[in-house]
């Protein structure tokens, strides 16, 4: 094991075990080396490489600390890595997305409040009938997130986030290319809705995922 993976893996350590908890200083380096039995230049390796996955958080002239550790500051991390996907790999991306947000509109299902509901027409009411594509693919990010957020998952919601940077521009394409696709995403959209305003988790989860196969199945026809 390399000298500043074997440092990861002890600070790694401490905090799986309880010795450094969410919001801790670390000891000072000097300590901290000595007490691990590691050079400070490893030490200080891995410590710049556990602060850019948001495990710790560096701050000039006041120290160390570990950082909340809530799952949606450490999976960024996730989405910075999604970022340098290939064209070729956007299905598995979408597949993903299928699994995963479908289950996530039927939790939302039992859980959104009228105030979040709302929020979601007022949304698709703002956008008209004949939205231009880039308007349509923004305003769908921000309807799904806002519905996997009332599902009162973090994880799942921080999961889904991330994964839908990588399908953007083959929304857009699609909005470009086929006919009838914008009318057809509004069109599911209000049938999301209506299915969380039903309080109907099986037919929140139908239309979830007959609207993401659908571009997903159009995606494949023209690859």
């Amino acid at each position: 094991m390399a000298v500043t993976d074997e440092a990861i893996e002890k600070i790694k350590g401490m905090i799986v075990s309880g010795a450094l908890r969410p919001g801790d200083r670390l000891p000072k380096e000097s300590e901290l080396a000595a007490d691990l039995g590691l050079s400070r230049n490893s030490l200080r390796e891995a410590v710049r490489a556990l602060s850019l996955i948001r495990i710790l958080d560096v701050r000039q002239g006041d120290g160390t600390y570990v950082t909340s550790l809530d799952p949606q500051l450490l999976l960024e991390a996730l989405s910075f890595v999604v970022d340098f996907h290939r064209d070729d790999t956007v299905l598995e991306f979408l597949a993903v997305r299928r699994i995963l947000e479908p289950a996530a509109t039927a939790m939302a299902a039992l859980r959104i409040s009228e105030q979040q509901l709302g929020a979601l027409e007022a949304q698709l009411d703002k956008l008209g009938d004949q939205p231009s594509v880039e308007e349509l693919v923004a305003c769908d990010l921000e309807f799904h997130r806002g519905i996997v957020q009332s599902a009162g998952n973090s994880v799942l919601c921080s999961l889904l986030d991330g994964l839908s940077g990588p399908t953007t521009r083959a929304r857009i394409w699609r909005g470009l290319t086929q006919e009838d696709a914008v009318s057809g995403t509004l069109r599911e959209h209000r049938a999301i809705l209506a299915a969380l305003r039903d309080r109907d988790t099986e037919a929140a989860r139908s239309w979830a995922t007959v609207h993401i196969a659908s571009v997903e199945q159009w995606l494949r026809s023209t690859l």
